[in-house]
């Protein structure tokens, strides 16, 4: 087929609004996950003429798709459906899991077809209630937590406000949301950023962005670090108040320096140790903020501190960044302090993140499945004092190696899980050699965590953590890293039986343990 002409590229500039004549474009939609869901039914309600090409059937979403009358292909999408080829979109939206040299996106390119994200074409669309502000989060780690917790602090100075994206909530049911919203924090994946343009009619223009920190993860998805840097950059661009990134990360400072911004918009900096004007950070175990006071340069405004954060096990020190980058955010957007302080007060961490599962005989057993990568693992370990590690799953063409070194010297044990077990076995080796190592070779799902956690407890001593923290993504042994987690949870309980103390004391966040 020939490509899109002149006209039909022109029309798609002209679609920036959801009141704009979206009747009868002609949209191929790959992917029916939450977010190609929500995309093929966003579409369907702008009167588009809409195709789902899908992998793998989802029998409930397929069906609701033949009610609102969008028609849908089950193929293995290996090579480009007839369908779709006959179908001539002038439009693709792409599923934030496709790799950008599916055959599919490849024939896309050749032939001129648009490809759009499921996030331009929510940014499109955002004003059918009202247009919210947006505000962006990316980062290799820490993005869900600091979503949610500028998301809480915006609400309560009584803002309607909510955290979507790669958080679990498409943007595309936020901006339908019939009440509408004065803001949306969006979480976003360097999948999806990946395919965002940083200038002309889809280019975001977000009130304030961060990106929490870098460091080398899906690059077999993204074919090298520079590529996932790359596409991690792209949540700066056109920022129009502030550009909030990590003092402790020089790449983050970078970004924001290569970044277009609008006039006017500020970097602030956040990180661990003091602060300077324009920055937020911690003075004597004092939150503070630098950045929005008049008299930034000879004075600081309190947030909280490290000993009220502590008891909620909010101490630990990547949380406390997470939580100075998501006040910057707020603070960017009028929230007073006193209410960020009061509401970390009730704010607790998500499930699978530094979660504590039971204190017994002096051990305790600590569940961050959700550290998915080595940047993930080792703010994990720096937590705790000495550790008999629970490492392993899908490395996802990451080098752990580092990782192993770094830390060898706080481990009591390793017990290695996963498919990808060889090249870390072979870094404890290497950096440990003295160290115990177990590996688990179970290949039932439901045997795993049970023997990980047996052998944990044998050579676990009063005083040590058993930290689940894999540092590889979960897929190769369970549905999630959420079922990780949960696996870990039982097998704990099962193994503990009525042993675990009532009240577990909270962790000592310093790293130097009890």
């Amino acid at each position: 087929m020939s490509g899109p002409d002149a006209s039909a590229a022109g029309r798609l500039d002209e679609l920036t609004s959801w009141h704009a004549d979206w009747l009868g474009l002609r949209v191929g939609v790959l992917g029916l996950s939450v977010t190609g869901f929500a995309a093929a039914d966003t579409l369907a309600e702008l009167g588009a003429d809409v195709l789902v090409a899908a992998p793998a059937r989802d029998d409930d979403r397929a069906r609701i798709l033949d009610v609102i009358g969008v028609r849908h292909v089950d193929d293995p999408l290996e090579t480009v459906p007839a369908e779709l080829v006959a179908f001539a979109p002038e439009v693709l939206i792409a599923s934030p899991g496709f790799h950008p040299d599916h055959p599919v996106l490849r024939w896309a390119d050749a032939a001129g077809i648009a490809v759009w994200g499921d996030i331009e074409l929510a940014w499109r669309v955002r004003d059918k209630v009202n247009a919210a502000e947006w505000i962006l989060v990316t980062g290799t780690n820490g993005k869900t937590t600091t979503t949610q917790l500028a998301a809480t602090f915006l609400a309560a100075n009584g803002l309607r406000a909510a955290p979507c994206g790669n958080i679990g909530v498409p943007v595309l049911d936020a901006i339908r949301d019939p009440a509408g919203f004065d803001v949306l924090v969006v979480e976003l994946s360097s999948f999806q950023l990946h395919h965002l343009p940083t200038w002309g009619p889809g280019a975001l223009h977000p009130w304030a962005s961060v990106c929490l920190n870098i460091a080398d993860d899906h690059l077999d998805w993204h074919g090298s670090a520079e590529a996932y840097r790359d596409a991690k950059a792209k949540v700066y661009w056109n920022t129009k108040v502030a550009c909030v990134y990590n003092r402790a990360d020089e790449a983050t400072m970078h970004m924001v320096e290569d970044a277009e911004v609008e006039d006017g918009a500020r970097a602030i900096g956040f990180g661990l140790d003091v602060p300077g004007p324009s920055d937020f950070g911690v003075v004597d175990g004092i939150l503070c903020d630098r950045a929005f006071l008049e008299e930034r340069r000879t004075a600081a405004l309190e947030i909280t501190t490290l000993d009220e954060l502590e008891p909620a096990g909010l101490a630990a020190p990547h949380i406390v960044a997470n939580i100075l980058a998501a006040s910057a955010l707020a603070r960017s957007f009028g929230v007073p302090v006193a209410i960020v302080h009061d509401a970390l007060r009730d704010f607790r961490l998500d499930a699978h993140r530094i979660q504590t599962v039971a204190v017994a005989g002096g051990i305790r057993w600590i569940d961050d499945s959700k550290a998915t990568n080595p940047h993930a693992a080792e703010a994990s370990l720096r937590a705790f004092g000495r550790v008999v590690w629970i490492v392993g799953g899908l490395l996802k063409g990451v080098d752990a190696d580092a990782l192993v070194a770094a830390h060898a010297a706080r481990l009591r044990a390793a017990i290695v899980i996963g498919v990808d077990r060889a090249p870390l076995v072979a870094a404890f080796r290497r950096h440990a050699p003295g160290l115990p190592l177990f590996e688990v070779t179970a290949d039932d799902t439901g045997s795993v965590m049970p023997d990980a956690v047996a052998l944990a407890a044998a050579v676990a001593e009063e005083g040590d953590t058993v930290l689940l923290a894999p540092a590889a993504a979960s897929m190769d042994q369970f549905a999630d890293y959420a079922d990780r987690g949960r696996r870990f949870h039982d097998a704990v309980r099962e193994m503990l039986g009525g042993e675990a103390d009532d009240e577990p004391a909270p962790h000592d966040p310093s790293g130097e343990g009890s």
